[in-house]
């Protein structure tokens, strides 16, 4: 494939009070803009200044759409969903790489990442490329490895298939009528990097109280201690430079599994996943995608 011949890539996200719930969108937009041609970021009206900070990163790969989010929508999420594919359908690349306001990609993986769509471009039975996720938990040097957290997922999907998001985290192909399917993927051979557990207390509280609503369920009250010290470890790698400032100043610094925590049936199961996994092999978490190269 020529310089010419590249696929092009459409960066996009969503975000609304992202400094009020202290999200790193700003970091997450920085770190993708060196890989896309273009950042569509759709701004939900906010009680605080993510608009003016958005529009201050000050690229011009940058496009911003202005939107109102339904109050009333208590469906399973599905105003993430509705955001999402806001930003999505502006898309104009024949891909397009969706980040979470509190995800980013790492700066020494993006050469990766341009190889993946390079090789994959001309394989139509490539719908998506998939990532390896780092889900970071309680401070910055630890991170949840479980199967209650998903491993890997799709972030970069090609922009040319009839898609669509039932929530904020996957989606679906709708190339048959009324029926959806899993995407058709690769690896990608690069990381998610996810900070939504580190951030401060409050700011993790705070977030709860505004969004479980969109799940029609009352808050839980948060407390990173509170897990089964058999589903972190402790992360050994670096941190995309983008984010260092912010974990300095926006991260909870210290953290250490509480050992009286008692295990609900959900942290049981998952233990018994774990040992099942580390018996056979197995990955055991959700996934949305089918491997097909």
């Amino acid at each position: 494939m020529t310089q010419t011949e590249r696929a092009s890539i459409s960066g996009f996200t969503f975000i609304r009070n992202g400094v009020e719930l202290g999200f790193p969108f700003e970091e997450s937009i920085r770190s993708l803009l060196p890989l896309v041609d273009e950042f569509i970021v759709a701004v939900g009206r906010s009680q605080d200044d993510s608009l003016a900070r958005v529009r201050a990163i000050n690229d011009p790969k940058i496009k911003i759409i202005e939107t109102v989010w339904n109050e009333r929508m208590a469906e399973r999420g599905f105003v993430y969903a509705q955001q999402k594919m806001i930003a999505q359908f502006a898309c104009t690349g024949d891909w397009a790489f969706y980040l979470e306001g509190d995800e980013l990609v790492h700066e020494a993986e993006l050469t990766a990442i341009r190889a993946s769509v390079d090789r994959h471009h001309a394989n139509p039975e490539v719908e998506a490329l998939v990532f390896d996720y780092l889900h970071f938990y309680g401070a910055p040097d630890w991170i949840a490895t479980s199967p209650a957290w998903y491993r890997r997922e799709c972030r970069l999907i090609r922009n040319t298939i009839r898609s669509y998001a039932p929530d904020g985290q996957f989606w679906v192909v709708m190339d048959r009528h009324k029926k959806g399917r899993t995407l058709q993927a690769a690896l990608a051979n690069a990381h998610i990097y996810h900070y939504g557990h580190v951030r401060r207390l409050h700011y993790m509280q705070q977030k709860l109280d505004q969004t479980t609503k969109y799940w029609d369920k009352p808050p839980p009250k948060i407390d990173y201690r509170q897990i089964d010290s058999h589903a972190v470890q402790r992360f050994t790698g670096t941190h995309p430079a983008v984010i260092q400032h912010w974990l300095a100043t926006e991260a909870e610094t210290s953290f250490s599994p509480d050992p009286a925590h008692v295990l609900s049936s959900r942290e049981k199961k998952h233990r018994w996943s774990m040992k099942l996994e580390k018996i056979f092999g197995w990955d055991l978490s959700h996934k949305h995608y089918k491997l097909v190269a």
